[in-house]
């Protein structure tokens, strides 16, 4: 039996309560989650401020303020007090933000770039002729500005993590590239030293050099990633023209700039054009494209007194209408604004592996140090130089290099594989959170169905002798249906009849006249004003059709009728199995559409989904969303139209149809190319094997140092005399990655 829930309205100002202001500003320069936590920190301690939160992933920062209490001066300062910036110039804050990411992300591309070019060389020195000629010298040459110039990052979100007490990838990175280069610097200036101890000074420049380039280019896909953002948002207020004709009390029109649009003035919007701003219709008449707001392909008959929505599509008719929310206050603006908020409502996902990081660089660090100690104190003769030794292996074989390659090597190879089924993945973090989802909300129309109207049915009283009169008909009707009958009859090729008459008949259908005759196309309202008779054969077929959600029309000649057809929306052939397939993995399933309770309950029922929502609007999507949320569930939302953005950004994990709205799919973290529902159990499964092989790629990454940390300390060396060579310790680093990479490329081979 299925479940249909109540839509409830949402809130949708900023004003918290009385005099509590909440805005949201961009946030420049944050490198890290921990940066993030930074910004947060010091907005919460400005006096006046209630509440704040910084969201990482999208560059910037919500602050709940008293009226009056704190300017915007003050929350930039406390911003840039600790390095970074808070852009509130509220007129260009998009512009500025945008221009900052990008100026940031080819920063980042001309680091990788030359750290890769520079590492090279180092590489191919360290590997294959490591006795040529001064080549310490020009590995050294090569790796300091690898190191501290391309690397330096490293170095500072190092340091800001220090000042917070914490520790993460950074540090990792800044201390093991540090101490290799500075061990192998003294030992390139000074190799005498180890010479008088009857051992050979190892370098650890390509070590240091390549951890700085491949985590360059994690940090390069990352970027790039943040950078499109807002390209959602552009595209939203791209849907708002910028001018408008506004009609004066004479009746001539002028093209003005929308900004001056206010209440009550009234406007003209002819065919084609978008609607600037919401209002009632004053008078003509016309069809809008709603299915930005909606998501029903079937445009709307507009008449004078009914509401219309900025950014919706005139499509034939011109009218004029009475404006009555204006700027902000419009639905468009609305939904623009609650985009915003979902996007930056997300808490930041703490990546694995910085949170085994921030446990595992100060044991490293505690390693190390003991280690140190424990040989100046019981290693005798030597034990300085075992003592120095030691410590600086331990801190070379725990190189990240392989715990940097345990996500992005999984990430790539599972986007890649994502590609190959027809599903386009665009962030780590969407591909890491599906596998937990337990609750799939689907939109109806374009995402189970086929989103655009065409003929199911169409059955003659005595064959189709008159199809080419219905044909002529139809050319000339101004109704959306009518289109989907002419594609339906242009299919076998009937050629239109030559009408000697043709009138619209505003509510009901159009009628015209052929050899005499007069024929009619249109509801039931029109044949029972033209006394049309049904056979009982023919209304049973139409009742049926009817039950389906199927919208029925009729052609009829003088008093009878000729045919019944049946339009509807049709439901895509996999769509059954891909539900199916989901509730079978004990995922709950919903629907939500802008359509009406009784063609969605139809839909429902014959794609066996038990749970839905007719007659809604892109907030109640949204809302409903953060309801499952609310009570524990991980959510991931699939639709095709504008009308779905705010849900999909929303939601935990966001699923776009390919074939849908440019906005659902910039929005979206993951796209279906194809429409075929059964991509998504498909995304799913690779979720997990993604996350699986993340898991076993940080077990690969950790045994080495394991086992590999307290050999390097010289705990064998009690025993057999044994002390790990830090070229020994390289060399294992180096078989981690190994190994890691080849977990990774194990993916491929995977069936979705």
């Amino acid at each position: 039996m299925s479940t249909t829930i109540t839509a409830r309205p949402v809130a949708t100002s900023d004003r918290k309560s009385a005099g509590t202001i909440k805005e949201t500003f961009p946030v420049l320069e944050m490198t890290c989650a921990a940066c993030a936590i930074s910004v947060e920190s010091m907005l919460k301690s400005v006096p006046g401020v209630q509440d704040a939160g910084v969201n990482f992933a999208n560059q910037s920062a919500w602050v709940q303020y008293g009226k009056g209490a704190v300017t915007h001066e003050e929350l930039q300062s406390a911003v840039r007090a600790i390095g970074y910036d808070l852009v509130i110039d509220l007129e260009n804050q998009d512009e500025v933000k945008e221009e900052a990411q990008q100026r940031h992300y080819r920063e980042v591309k001309q680091r990788t770039i030359w750290s890769s070019i520079l590492s090279l060389p180092i590489v191919i020195i360290g590997m294959f002729f490591m006795d040529m000629p001064y080549g310490n010298w020009i590995m050294m040459v090569l790796a300091t500005p690898v190191v501290f110039f391309f690397g330096r990052n490293f170095f500072v979100n190092a340091w800001k993590q220090a000042q917070n007490r914490k520790a993460n990838m950074d540090t990792l990175v800044a201390l093991s590239t540090g101490i290799a280069w500075l061990f192998s610097a003294f030992n390139t200036i000074y190799p005498e030293f180890w010479h008088q101890r009857g051992l050979h000074a190892h370098v650890y420049f390509e070590a240091a050099a390549v951890v700085i380039a491949f985590i360059s280019l994690g940090k390069l896909l990352e970027e790039k990633a943040k950078s499109n953002t807002s390209s959602a948002i552009k595209k939203l207020i791209g849907l708002q023209p910028k001018t408008v004709l506004m009609v004066d009390p004479d009746g001539n029109t002028r093209e003005v700039p929308i900004a001056s649009v206010k209440v009550n003035d009234l406007l003209l919007v002819k065919p084609g054009e978008k609607i600037p701003v919401d209002g009632k219709v004053a008078g003509g008449e016309s069809y809008v494209d709603e299915s930005m707001i909606t998501g029903e392909p079937v445009p709307v008959a507009k008449k004078s007194g009914d509401a219309v929505f900025a950014g919706t599509i005139n499509q034939k008719g011109s009218f004029q209408f009475k404006a009555e929310k204006v700027g902000t206050d419009t639905l468009l603006a609305q939904i623009i604004k609650m985009v915003q908020e979902a996007q930056g409502s997300k808490a930041p996902v703490q990546k694995l592996v910085d949170k085994i990081a921030g446990v595992f660089v100060p044991v490293v660090i505690g390693i190390a140090i003991l280690t140190f100690i424990s040989w100046m104190v019981l290693g005798g003769d030597n034990a300085f130089t075992h003592a120095l030794l030691t410590s600086v292996t331990v801190l070379v074989i725990a190189c990240p290099c392989a715990l940097g390659l345990a996500t992005p090597t999984a990430i790539m190879v599972g986007v890649g594989k994502g590609a190959e089924n027809n599903i386009l993945i665009k962030d780590a973090e969407s591909l890491e959170l599906a596998h937990k989802v337990n609750a799939v909300i689907l939109d109806k129309t374009g995402t189970i169905t086929e989103g655009k109207p065409v003929v199911t049915d169409m059955v003659w009283s005595n064959g189709p002798v008159h199809a080419s009169v219905l044909l002529a008909l139809e050319q000339q009707s101004e109704h959306p249906l009518a289109e989907a009958v002419v594609a339906y009859l242009k299919e076998d090729r009937i050629q239109p009849a030559a009408l000697q008459g043709f009138e619209s008949l505003t509510g009901q259908g159009v009628k015209g006249s052929y050899e005499g005759t007069g024929f009619y196309v249109g509801n039931k309202r029109l044949m029972d004003a033209k006394n049309v008779a049904i056979p009982p054969q023919l209304a049973y077929q139409a009742g049926s059709l009817q039950e389906e959600a199927k919208t029925v029309i009729y052609f009829a000649s003088n008093n009878s009728l000729l045919a019944v057809i049946a339009i509807a929306d049709k439901i895509k052939t996999t769509s059954a199995e891909a539900i199916s397939a989901l509730r079978k993995s004990g995922i709950e399933v919903y629907m939500l559409t802008g359509d009406n309770q009784h063609t969605a309950a139809a839909v429902a029922r014959q794609v066996g989904i038990t749970t839905f929502k007719a007659e809604v609007l892109p907030a109640y999507k949204s809302e409903f969303v953060k309801e499952l949320q609310q009570a524990g569930k991980v959510v991931a939302m699939v639709g095709d139209g504008i009308n779905d953005s705010q849900a999909l950004a929303q939601a935990d994990v966001s699923i776009a149809m390919g074939k849908g709205s440019d906005i659902a799919m910039d929005v979206a973290k993951m796209t279906l190319i194809t429409s075929d529902l059964n991509s998504i159990p498909k995304a799913l499964k690779l979720s997990r094997k993604t996350v699986s092989t993340i898991k076993q790629n940080l077990f690969w990454a950790f045994i080495y140092n394991v086992i590999g940390i307290p050999i390097a300390a010289g705990l064998l060396y009690p025993v057999n005399g044994f002390l790990l060579d830090p070229m020994i310790a390289g060399a294992a680093m180096a078989l981690s990655s190994v190994s890691v990479v080849s977990n990774s490329l194990r993916l491929k081979a995977t069936n979705l």
